[in-house]
């Protein structure tokens, strides 16, 4: 049986240090991916990320093992925000929502929806273009049991800031799941309980583009009807009209 999705009414809450003062701006996103690739904050997704066994069948492959950096259009006007690399997807081929399920359902729904060129993420060197879209995560390292800790997400903050400071159009941003809800709503700063993730919810944020919420994408959703491919495409039309409306 499927969980009643309920979007909530469009809320207005005062975001403050929406970007931290002092928070340096790179000169381009080449720079920010070679310090997030060769980052080892967390001793622990370093050692979950080099060690993770390799599914029967990509024991052949030469796998990532390193934090993933985001990928898209850097004129996005959308952010797609979700967890974290999964361990046969980003963890494996190095670029984010790439080779596995989760990957196969969003880039199949962003081409549906005109953001990418095709609609399959494979490897790195598939010849995949977002338009418009820029994807990242929460926590660049894929980690235990799909389960950053606190001071591990504290720490890929850092890189989340700069990834927004480099995205200047931003226009609106869906984030995929509770914890890279929150993640974005520590980002901004907001403390407000009253801003609870539920998809298809929207937040109205003063100073911040609208914030949108989906489940994720992953097959526990998706093979359960708990996220079908309509129910993201509606989500993404949101987003659609939402630029639209801003560009009026």
């Amino acid at each position: 049986m499927r969980p009643e999705k309920v979007a909530l009414p469009v809320c207005i809450f005062h975001v403050k240090n929406i970007r931290k003062q002092g928070t340096a701006i790179e000169p381009d996103f080449s720079n920010l991916n070679s310090q997030i690739v060769a980052c080892r904050l967390c001793p622990r997704l370093v050692h979950h990320r080099e060690s993770v066994p390799s599914r029967a069948c990509f024991t052949k492959e030469i796998h990532w093992r390193k934090p993933v950096p985001g990928f898209g259009d850097p004129n996005a006007w959308l952010l797609i925000l979700g967890l974290a690399p999964s361990p046969d997807g980003g963890n494996r081929t190095g670029r984010i929502f790439t080779g596995d399920a989760s990957a196969k359902f969003l880039i199949r729904n962003l081409y549906e929806a005109g953001f990418a060129n095709q609609p399959e993420s494979l490897h790195q060197h598939d010849g995949l273009i977002l338009k418009g879209c820029y994807l990242t995560a929460a926590v660049k390292c894929v980690p235990p049991k799909h389960r950053p800790k606190p001071d591990e997400l504290k720490h890929c903050s850092r890189y989340l800031e700069r990834e927004l400071l480099l995205l200047p159009r931003l226009r609106c941003v869906l984030t995929l799941g509770q914890i890279a809800f929150q993640a974005y709503k520590q980002h901004l700063g907001v403390k407000c309980r009253s801003l609870k993730f539920a998809h298809g919810a929207k937040y109205q944020l003063p100073g911040a583009p609208p914030l949108y919420a989906s489940y994720h994408p992953s097959p526990q959703n998706t093979n359960t009807g708990v996220l079908t491919d309509q129910d993201f495409q509606k989500l993404l039309k949101m987003c659609l009209e939402e630029k639209g409306s801003t560009n009026q």
